[in-house]
C-alpha cells in the first residue's frame, strides 16, 4: 500500500511529537564529562601512616560482618587485609581518604578524621605526583582539616557558596571511594541544614551521591563547578552506601581554613544553654499554635545567657532577626557569630514575646556534670505515677544543685511513665512553678486542671529536658 505525500508527511510530523518529550527530557539531563575534566586535577588522594596502636580503616571505617564466602568478603580483604592484622614488614598502616587544593601554593582541604592520629600524611595528585604534607591544623567539632604542601601553581577548586544551594539540585562528587582514585559520583541534593547527634555545629547538606570509604574529605560540585560542601559521612547499617550522604557546607569549612590559616584554632560563639525541641504537647503547654523555637532546658551558671537573663522554659523563636524554627537550627547560628558580638534574642516566656540581647562568648572546650543519685525508702505513687523524694545535702552536691528539685524515686504504670520520666530523674519545674520541695510539687500538681498537659522540667545525669505529662481526668 502506497502513501501520498501529504500522508507521509502527516506519519512524520506525528512520529516528531511522539518522540519529542523524551527527546526533552534526554537534552536536560546535566553532561558531567566538562566538569570533571576541568576540576579532577585539584582533588588529591590523602594516604597516611599510622603506628599499629592506632590503626584505622580508611575514613574510620570498619569491614562489616558478612557472610562466609561472600564476595564482597572478598574485596574487603583483598584491599584491607583481616580486621586486626599488622603487616609483617613494618608496624605501619596506611589510611585513605580524599582532599582537594583551595591555593596554589600548596593548602589541602580535607576532613579531621582522614588524617587522625596520622604520623605521615602524604597527598597524591590525579597525574601520580606525590607530596608529603604538613598538618596545619584540625578542628574535631567541623570534622575539618587544612593541611599544606611544599608547591607553586598547583590547580585548585572554585569555592562556591552553599547558601543558594537547592534541595533537587544535581551535584557531583571526585574522590577516592576505596582507593579507587580520580572515582566521580553524581545524584542531587536531599535536605539542608541537618544535624547529626554528633556533630552540633554543622548543618549539613543530605544527599544521595554514592559516597564510600575513601571520598571523606572530598569536594562536592554544584553543575557551575562550583565546590558547595565537604564529603564527610554516611549514614549506613553494613558500612557501605546505602543512599544517605553528608557533606559539611563549604560556608562553614572555609571559615574553618581561614581560621586556622590565621590563628592555628578555631574558635566559636556560645551561649550556654542546653536546649531541646517543641513537642505538639509541649506546644499545647506554652500555649502555642504549632510547635517550632528552641526550648531552654538548662541555663549554665556564669553563661552568656545566665547575664542576659535567658530562663529554662524559654522558648527561642528568633537569634539575630533569623526565624529558630527546631533546636538543631541554633547551635551552627550561634557557633557562627563572632565571639564578644551582642546578639538579638526574641523568646516565648509565660506567653508572651520577649526580646532580649545577650553579648556572645567563646565555647569552652569541655563543659560537663556528673552526678548519680541514691535511691531512699519507698513511698506510695501520686496521681501521674511518681513518687519523689526531697533531696538530701548529699544528693544536691553529687547532682550540681544548689537548691530545689525533688527526686523521682519510682515511676509506676501512668502518665509520668508515658512521657518518659524515670526513677532517678530530678524534677525541678512543674508546669510555670520551680518546684523546691515535695510538698511544693504536690502542691502545683493539685492546682492543674484534669485532661490538661502540663511541662515538666528534669534533669537526668548531666543534662535536663522538658517533658510533656497529661494529667489524667480521673
Amino acid at each position: 500500500m502506497r502513501h501520498s505525500p501529504t500522508m507521509s508527511l502527516a506519519l512524520t510530523a506525528l512520529l516528531c511529537c511522539a518522540l519529542a518529550p523524551g527527546m526533552a527530557v534526554g537534552r536536560d539531563l546535566p553532561d558531567f564529562t566538562d566538569l570533571v575534566s576541568q576540576n579532577g586535577p585539584s582533588v588529591v588522594n590523602i594516604s597516611t601512616k599510622q603506628s599499629a596502636s592506632s590503626v584505622q580503616h580508611p575514613g574510620g571505617f570498619s569491614i562489616p560482618d558478612l557472610p562466609e564466602g561472600s564476595p564482597l568478603q572478598d574485596f574487603f580483604r583483598h584491599f584491607f587485609g583481616e580486621q586486626g592484622e599488622i603487616p609483617d614488614d613494618a608496624l605501619q598502616s596506611r589510611s585513605l581518604g580524599s582532599g582537594f587544593f583551595v591555593s596554589p601554593d600548596g593548602y589541602v582541604l580535607t576532613n579531621s578524621h582522614v588524617v587522625e592520629g596520622a604520623d605521615e600524611i602524604i597527598v597524591r595528585t590525579s597525574d601520580r605526583r606525590e607530596f608529603v604534607a604538613t598538618l596545619v591544623g584540625t578542628d574535631k567539632r567541623s570534622d575539618i582539616a587544612l593541611l599544606k604542601v611544599d608547591g607553586e601553581g598547583l590547580p585548585v577548586v572554585e569555592i562556591g557558596s552553599s547558601q543558594d544551594l537547592q534541595v533537587g539540585e544535581w551535584v557531583l562528587a571526585i574522590g577516592s571511594p576505596f582507593g579507587f582514585e580520580s572515582s566521580a559520583t553524581a545524584g542531587i541534593v536531599s535536605a539542608k541544614g541537618r544535624s547529626l547527634p554528633s556533630e552540633n555545629y554543622v548543618p549539613f547538606i543530605q544527599t544521595d551521591v554514592a559516597i564510600n570509604p575513601g571520598n571523606s574529605g572530598g569536594p562536592l560540585f554544584n553543575l557551575a563547578g562550583e565546590v558547595i560542601g565537604v564529603n564527610s559521612q554516611i549514614y549506613s547499617r553494613t558500612g557501605g552506601f546505602m543512599g544517605l550522604s553528608f557533606a559539611i557546607p563549604i560556608d562553614v569549612a572555609m571559615d574553618v581554613v581561614n581560621q586556622l590559616k590565621t590563628k592555628g584554632r578555631v574558635t566559636r560563639g556560645w551561649l550556654g544553654v542546653l536546649i531541646q525541641d517543641v513537642t505538639r504537647e509541649l506546644a499545647e503547654t506554652f500555649g502555642m499554635s504549632q510547635p517550632r523555637g528552641a526550648l531552654v532546658a538548662q541555663v549554665l551558671p556564669d553563661s552568656p545567657a545566665a547575664a542576659a537573663g535567658l530562663r529554662a522554659g524559654d522558648v527561642i523563636l528568633r537569634f539575630n532577626g533569623r526565624d529558630v524554627l527546631t533546636s538543631s537550627a541554633l547551635p551552627p547560628l550561634v557557633g557562627a557569630t563572632a565571639v564578644g558580638a551582642k546578639s538579638s534574642l526574641q523568646v516565648l516566656r509565660d506567653g508572651k514575646k520577649l526580646d532580649l540581647t545577650v553579648r556572645i562568648e567563646e565555647l569552652p572546650d569541655d563543659d560537663q556534670l556528673a552526678g548519680v543519685p541514691s535511691r531512699p525508702d519507698q513511698a506510695a505513687a501520686n496521681r501521674i505515677g511518681l513518687v519523689v523524694r526531697d533531696l538530701t545535702d548529699e544528693q544536691r552536691k553529687l547532682m550540681g544543685v544548689e537548691a530545689g528539685g525533688v527526686l523521682v524515686e519510682s515511676v509506676d504504670a501512668g502518665p509520668a511513665d508515658e512521657a518518659g520520666l524515670r526513677a532517678g530523674d530530678l524534677i525541678l519545674m512543674f508546669g510555670n512553678r520551680t518546684v523546691s520541695s515535695v510538698a511544693g510539687f504536690n502542691q502545683a500538681l493539685e492546682g492543674v486542671d484534669p485532661g490538661r498537659p502540663v511541662a515538666v522540667l528534669v534533669q537526668r545525669g548531666d543534662s535536663r529536658m522538658f517533658y510533656a505529662i497529661q494529667i489524667p481526668r480521673t
